[in-house]
């Protein structure tokens, strides 16, 4: 054999052995974050079981929770991708493979909210920073209509994660819902319900799991990777400036129509539960930071001095 081929295969099993003891290192890291235990100080929200709370909590279920944990609440498989990536939600009845059987007022607090399982380990896969400010009010009424539901048998969360997802994890560019909450911040005060931007800013934080903290989007970590990125929601470049009324943008929730006629990825969801305050209130949310930042910057050009 010719040195300059020993030296090339020499090079390539060098750096053969170096991305595998990298990807090790990264799955290790993986595995260390899943064990890892999070401290949060969580003050429990009493059980109530009043019929307003549990119509309340039914509507929240609904609309936040029924993709992944399924009408009846015993689970459902909401990622099944053919690269290995597969999901399903966990059971939340009281039935046979519970997830939440033993749940003291205090462990539902900290799983919605905070992302993290009684045993103070992270929940890798919950959207709990779009559940982290809920409420007192709402969280009570979510909470009393999921221990309403009749038992049924199911599991818990069903993870299977590909290779990639596994390294991105451990490389820290895919983070869980307990890395991406501040712990810190209070719940929100209970917002009256009606067509007002505060009430619409307040239905928006469901929309951060995906769209990020601000509403500005991009690509989400770990998603399949068809998946294209997260629309921008709010301020300048905003897609809601191609919903000129309400009905459009209800139409494009409900349904995945845009106004031009094509059609949402499968990555945005519809919901057929939302109702027509909580939809006409986002929308004047979204559309309200697009006025306050050409008003921003209207005033910004105003002050600037003439030449």
């Amino acid at each position: 054999m010719k040195k300059p081929l020993k030296m090339t295969l020499g090079t390539l099993g060098a750096v053969a052995a170096c991305v595998a003891v990298a990807a090790a290192g990264l799955l290790l890291n993986s595995q260390r974050k899943l064990d890892r235990v999070v401290a949060v100080a969580v003050a429990p929200v009493p059980y109530v079981t009043d019929a307003q709370a549990l119509e309340s909590g039914k509507y929240l279920y609904m609309t936040r929770c029924i993709e992944c944990h399924g009408r009846d609440g015993d689970g459902a498989v909401f990622i099944n991708e053919p690269n290995g990536l597969y999901l399903a939600g966990s059971n939340l009845t009281t039935g046979r493979g519970s997830a939440v059987a033993s749940y003291s007022e205090t462990d539902w607090v900290r799983t919605i909210r905070h992302g993290v399982k009684p045993s103070g380990r992270p929940v890798f896969i919950m959207p709990s920073e779009d559940f982290n400010r809920l409420s007192d009010r709402d969280l009570a009424s979510l909470v009393a209509y999921v221990r309403s539901l009749p038992a049924k048998d199911g599991n818990g969360a069903i993870i299977r994660l590909p290779l990639i997802v596994r390294l991105i994890h451990g490389a820290g560019v895919m983070k869980d819902s307990a890395e991406k909450i501040d712990h810190s911040l209070p719940p929100s005060q209970p917002i009256p319900v009606g067509i007002t931007t505060e009430h619409g800013r307040y239905v928006a934080q469901a929309c951060v799991g995906c769209h990020g903290v601000e509403l500005k989007g991009g690509s989400i970590a770990g998603a399949p990777p068809h998946w294209p990125p997260a629309a921008q929601l709010t301020g300048p470049g905003s897609v809601i400036a191609r919903y000129a009324t309400a009905e459009q943008f209800k139409t494009l929730l409900r349904t995945g129509a845009r106004p031009d006629g094509t059609k949402t990825n499968e990555a945005m969801p519809t919901n057929q539960h939302l109702n027509d305050v909580d939809l006409e209130a986002i929308y004047l949310y979204f559309k309200s930071t697009q006025a306050a930042a050409t008003s921003v910057s209207s005033s910004a050009q105003n002050r600037r001095p003439k030449s």
